[in-house]
């Protein structure tokens, strides 16, 4: 299903970009008292944390099964993903809009701007390998979809959350370089805070979009319609089905559960009738290997 991509290449990219861009620029804001250069070291720091919970994420989801968790972990990840998205919507999000608006009521002149545009130069060049990075796994996963497309229907939220966060971050970057540039070409502070209001908006807006995705992994998503369409069409390619009822199938993380009714083809023996439903439950599960559990019910009706 994930067709090779590897969320943890993603991650780490991020997580090496984000802590070096973090210091760069909290340095830079601190020397020049760029505001919109506060907003964006706040949102890289919150960026690193947001990498360490993703990592923490996956390690839980891979618990094995228990008796109070006869399901597995896997929707582990999912909660930290939605944990991230709060964090990038109150700590990135809200702290640059209140940034910019103390700065709009006791606008500060800037001091070295030159330093601000060297470190927002490093940091796109940083958070542009860090985005080319999580884009070599997303291809791997989207096989011909559209980056909207992906975004609506992938199943890896750890991959949707370093993209979200990437893209953020270089938009986010670009308004601080026409922030400065503005206070730098005008001498007008006010251009410095509107950036950092106009950050704090970006990072809300992709939060809020980051949230309702992972919201519905967290509810309880199934498969890509397009994984259960082959699914489907596996049973109903099998000899040994006459006809599928239903398929419904769970989003585990990286494992899925999947419950199937379907009539079986009549046998005279019951050990035979049997033997075809273990057949199509091994292939169904050598076809698709991230099936963790698999319900197989034969009927004669809907």
């Amino acid at each position: 299903m994930s067709h090779g991509a590897n969320s943890l290449k993603s991650i780490f990219f991020a997580l090496a970009a984000n802590a070096a861009i973090a210091v760069a620029k909290f340095s830079a804001a601190l020397y020049t008292g760029s505001g919109a250069m506060m907003a964006e070291s706040i949102h890289s720091l919150a960026d690193s944390g947001n990498q360490l919970l993703l990592l923490l994420g996956i390690r839980m989801a891979k618990k094995p099964p228990s008796a109070d968790y006869p399901l597995g972990h896997g929707k582990e990840i999912y909660f930290w993903s939605f944990i991230v998205a709060l964090i990038l919507f109150s700590m990135g999000g809200l702290f640059s809009i209140y940034e910019g608006v103390h700065k709009l009521g006791d606008p500060q002149p800037l001091n070295a701007p030159y330093v601000a545009i060297a470190v927002l130069v490093f940091s796109m060049i940083a958070e542009g390998l860090s985005l080319w990075g999580c884009m070599r796994e997303v291809n791997k996963e989207r096989q011909g979809m559209s980056i909207w497309q992906w975004f609506r229907e992938t199943r890896r939220s750890e991959l949707l959350v370093v993209f979200g966060e990437d893209s953020a971050a270089l938009l986010g970057l670009s308004f601080a370089t026409l922030a400065v540039v503005g206070t730098m070409v005008t001498g007008n502070p006010t251009y410095d805070a509107l950036g950092s209001v106009c950050i704090g908006i970006l990072l809300i807006v992709i939060a809020f979009f980051i949230g309702i995705e992972v919201k519905s992994l967290l509810v309880g998503q199934g498969v890509p319609p397009a994984v259960k369409q082959q699914m489907l069409g596996f049973l109903e390619a099998r000899p040994e089905v006459d006809k599928v009822y239903n398929l419904l199938t769970l989003q585990l993380g990286d494992d899925v559960m999947v419950a199937v009714k379907a009539r079986m083809r009549e046998e005279d023996s019951s050990r035979v009738f049997v033997e075809n439903i273990n057949r199509c439950e091994a292939g169904l599960r050598q076809q698709f290997p991230q099936i963790l559990w698999l319900f197989f019910e034969p009927d004669i009706a809907d």
